[in-house]
């Protein structure tokens, strides 16, 4: 899909940060809001991590219940599958207001394009956190899968993982240079503020403006 097909999904996205007010949070012992109540997008952070740990459990609990294979292989990838899914196009984009995909050109070349939300809306430190914490630690995890099954000589196993560490890391990966780039696009746009005359780069000229104004004042 071109990119000027698109709709930049971010602008529609509630504002990073915010809560609904007209519910009362409920507390937990030590007097602090649940995490879930502290999320600005509760049901769209347990999505976050309900396939990745549903897809472990089963990797790893899988053969308490069947010694079929096949259908532990299959439940695996559907969930793998999913997750991935909903990491690249909800909850990345609600939970820490980023977005990647590609594009593949008449070139045959594939080009990764970003979008970021605006500065100005801050982000629910909850959301980012948590965010980034299952964005990391998956793979984390089928990295030591992996490992164990080289150790133990079950290398039909390593299938399920393979499926795991590729469809994980397209996210680490993907989410890591939107970051990247989102971070070069605010630092830039923050210089251009600064030397066109908006924000302090406004006042610093304002200030130099009357200085002169005021040395000339003096001279004549």
């Amino acid at each position: 899909m071109a990119t000027t097909d698109r709709q930049n999904l971010l602008s529609d996205a509630q504002p990073m940060g915010t809560t609904n007010n007209t519910l009362e949070p409920d507390l937990e012992a030590g007097g602090q809001p649940s995490i879930l109540k502290q999320s600005s997008h509760p049901v769209c952070l347990i999505f976050h991590f309900l396939f990745r740990v549903g897809a472990i459990c089963t990797y790893f609990f899988g053969t308490w219940f069947t010694d079929n294979f096949v259908l532990i292989f299959v439940l695996c990838v559907l969930m793998l599958v999913f997750d991935f899914w909903t990491v690249k196009n909800v909850s990345g984009r609600l939970l820490v207001g980023l977005r990647w995909w590609s594009e593949n050109k008449e070139d045959g070349t594939t080009t990764w394009l970003f979008e970021s939300r605006d500065p100005s809306r801050p982000l629910n430190p909850v959301d980012s956190r948590l965010f980034w914490t299952g964005l990391y630690v998956a793979p984390a995890v089928w990295v030591v899968f992996g490992i164990l099954c080289i150790l133990t000589f079950k290398l039909k196993w390593l299938l399920i993982v393979a499926v795991a560490l590729a469809l994980n890391f397209a996210n680490v990966i993907g989410y890591t240079q939107c970051d990247k780039d989102a971070k070069q696009k605010w630092a830039t746009g923050f210089a251009s503020n600064m030397l066109g005359g908006s924000g302090a780069g406004g006042l610093m000229g304002g200030l130099m403006s009357r200085g002169i104004t005021r040395m000339a004042g003096s001279m004549f």
